[in-house]
């Protein structure tokens, strides 16, 4: 028993000990082993607030998807701050004397960390100001994908070949963005076709629009629409824009099912897709009987 006691002191000496001064506090084993078992306890409670509030707080508003993990999301990161104060204040630290430890860091992020202070930024401005959220189709750095996480730093970008790639916020901030569904949840494709001048006019846009509205995936509203763009060399160029919801993540596959049934109605109907021609003029030189050839 007495060597237990002298052990329980031993120890207990051991984690009173000062190990460091942070101001005017001295912080031992015993407010480290507190700091770290509260900080892991905020953090697991943390995350169970995000989902709660995500899942459950603003499920039947009318907020969408996006917009609840990003709500989460910011809430969480306010949690986490506040909590860490609070933490830090129980324990006895003196926060004043934490200025010249931030002091420190800041000047240590202005030689090394630029890229991870802009990216936390940045990723707190999309939370924030929401240019894209968590469900939207977007292009950016000439990646093209859907939006299925948003964090401090970086945000992760599913492509159609089902590859998740991992961006830096800044790009976001820093690059032009195309968010496809910022709007509305619909497309507008464009399909370009070209016919032979002997064509006319009123049937191929007849045509072009009778197959844009047989597809189920094109919206009638708003509705089909074929212009002729302009006369190119070798052939009337017309357009086709039809908007859709259906093939919002597989407009190539739209093109194609279009292209296929026009292609169809046009050589039923005898319309000539063309392709570049060229005319070739033979003339007599007068030099010793040579032929010079030409193109036209």
């Amino acid at each position: 028993m007495e060597l237990f006691i002298q052990f329980a002191s031993h120890a207990e000496k051991v984690l009173n000990s000062p190990l460091i001064h942070i101001g005017k506090t001295a912080v031992n084993l015993w407010t480290i082993a507190y700091l770290a078992v509260l900080s892991i306890v905020l953090i697991s409670v943390t995350r169970r607030c995000k989902t709660w509030i995500a899942e459950h707080l603003l499920r039947h508003t009318q907020l969408d998807s996006g917009t609840r993990e990003s709500v989460a999301s910011m809430t969480g990161y306010i949690i986490i701050g506040l909590g860490f104060v609070v933490i830090l204040q129980s324990a006895g630290i003196d926060l004043s004397a934490l200025t010249v430890i931030a002091g420190a860091v800041g000047l240590g992020l202005s030689f090394g960390l630029q890229n991870i202070v802009s990216n936390f930024i940045s990723g707190i401005l999309i939370l924030v100001e929401r240019p894209i959220k968590v469900g939207d189709r977007i292009e950016v750095a000439g990646l093209i994908g859907d939006v299925i996480k948003i964090s401090l730093r970086a945000t992760v970008i599913r492509t159609n070949e089902n590859i998740d790639i991992i961006v830096p916020n800044s790009e976001f901030i820093t690059s032009p963005v195309t968010n496809l569904t910022y709007a509305s949840r619909h497309v507008r494709v464009k399909i370009p076709v070209g016919v032979s001048y002997d064509s006319h006019p009123e049937e191929v846009q007849r045509i072009m629009l009778e197959c844009a509205r047989r597809n189920p995936g094109v919206l009638s509203v708003p509705a089909p629409l074929v212009v002729l763009e302009r006369f190119a060399d070798s052939s009337l160029d017309f357009v086709l824009f039809v908007s859709t919801e259906e093939y919002l993540r597989k407009t190539m596959s739209l093109r194609s099912e279009l292209n296929v049934a026009i292609l169809k109605r046009f050589h039923q109907a005898g319309i000539e897709i063309p392709f570049p021609q060229r005319d070739l003029h033979i003339k007599e030189s007068s030099v010793a009987g040579t032929r010079l050839t030409g193109a036209s």
